[in-house]
C-alpha cells in the first residue's frame, strides 16, 4: 500500500554544502515539477568547522554564518545547529562562537530554527537561554535498544529523536509506538557503518574529544569496507537501509514522515546524488545534474 502522505527529508550541510544549496534551492522553488511532490525539506543541519560545541562528525563547513542564516531565511527552511558534543561540561557554555551562532539563528527567518544535542548539560543552557529553539535528540547517543529509544521519545523537551540505525526495520515494535510517537521519530536513512559495529560510540566520542581541543589519536574503524570510505551502494546493501520505496510504501503508511540524510564529512558531488535518489523524479534527474555541475562557480569534487 501506498500514500501521498507529505515526508520531511533532513539535509546534511549547513555549513559545510552552502554553495550547493546556494544552486539546489532555487531549482526546488523554481521547478518544482522536477521533485517529488510526496517529499519537502525538513531542514537542513551542520556546524562550522572548529566548532567546540560540535560532534557527530569533524566538522569543515567554512560558509560565512550570515550568509548561510540568509539563504536559508529567503528559502523558508529551518536550519539545525550540529552541537552533538557528548563530552561538554559547564566550562564549556560560555563559548562565544557557539553563542554568536545561536543568537544568530534562534529567530532566523520565518521558519523555527533547531539544535541537534547529545548533551543534557547542553540541553538545559539552551531552553533557558534560547528558548526559541526546537531541539533534536542526536543519533550519536547510539539508542540500539528499544526500550531506551521509547524513554527518548516520551521526553517533552525533544521534537524529534533520531534512533539508531539498527532500529530502522524493527516494525513490529515501531507499529507499536502511539501516533505522537511516530511522529517524533526521524530515521537515519543512508547509515554506511557496519551494522554489527560495537565501535560507534566510541567513534562519536572521538570526535567530541577532538571539537574540544583534546590531543588524541583518530578511532580507528574496524569495519573490513573501512577503507573504501563513504559508498551510496554500500549504504543501500546495508541492512538498516531506507530507501524512496521504503519510505512511501512502508514508513509514511504506518505514520513516520521524518527521514535524516547522513553525509557532513563527504563531498557536494555525493550529496548531490542523495538529493537525486531521494527527492528528484527520474525522468529530471539528468536537467538537475546539468544545472549544479555547469555552474562553474561550484567545485564539487
Amino acid at each position: 500500500m501506498k500514500t501521498e502522505t507529505k515526508v520531511f527529508f533532513h539535509l546534511p550541510g549547513l555549513f559545510e554544502f552552502y554553495e550547493l544549496y546556494r544552486m539546489f534551492l532555487p531549482l526546488f522553488r523554481e521547478h518544482r515539477e522536477y521533485f517529488y511532490d510526496w517529499c519537502d525539506i525538513g531542514s537542513v543541519y551542520g556546524a562550522p568547522a572548529d566548532c567546540l560545541w560540535g560532534g557527530g562528525r569533524v566538522g569543515f563547513g567554512t560558509a560565512d554564518a550570515g550568509d548561510v542564516a540568509a539563504l536559508m531565511g529567503e528559502y523558508g527552511i529551518s536550519s539545525r545547529l550540529t552541537f552533538s558534543n557528548s563530552l561538554l561540561k559547564d566550562k564549556h557554555l560560555s563559548d562565544k562562537r557557539c553563542n554568536a551562532l545561536c543568537r544568530l539563528f534562534e529567530k532566523n527567518g520565518a521558519k523555527e530554527n533547531g539544535v541537534i544535542l547529545h548533551s543534557d548539560v547542553l540541553l538545559e543552557y539552551l531552553k533557558k537561554e534560547y528558548p526559541g529553539f526546537y531541539f533534536v535528540s542526536s543519533t550519536t547517543k547510539v539508542l540500539t535498544d528499544f526500550g531506551d529509544f521509547k524513554n527518548e521519545l516520551d521526553r517533552p523537551e525533544f521534537r524529534f529523536v533520531v534512533p539508531d540505525f539498527r532500529l530502522n526495520k524493527e516494525f513490529e515494535k515501531l507499529g507499536s509506538l502511539t501516533a505522537e510517537e511516530k511522529r517524533k521519530t526521524e530515521f537515519l536513512c543512508n547509515e554506511c557503518c557496519d551494522f554489527g559495529c560495537k565501535e560507534r560510540k566510541n567513534c562519536y566520542e572521538n570526535v567530541s574529544r577532538k571539537s574540544l581541543g583534546d590531543t588524541c589519536e583518530d578511532h580507528v574503524c574496524a569495519s573490513p569496507k573501512a577503507a573504501r570510505g563513504y559508498r551510496f551502494s554500500d549504504a543501500m546493501e546495508n541492512p538498516g537501509f531506507i530507501g524512496t520505496e521504503d519510505i512511501r510504501s512502508v514508513y509514511a503508511p504506518m505514520g513516520f514522515d521524518q527521514f535524516k540524510i547522513e553525509g557532513r564529512s563527504l563531498g557536494s558531488a555525493m550529496i548531490l546524488e542523495f538529493l537525486l535518489y531521494y527527492m528528484t523524479k527520474p525522468e529530471y534527474r539528468l536537467k538537475v545534474r546539468e544545472e549544479i555541475y555547469l555552474d562553474s562557480s561550484l567545485d564539487l569534487f
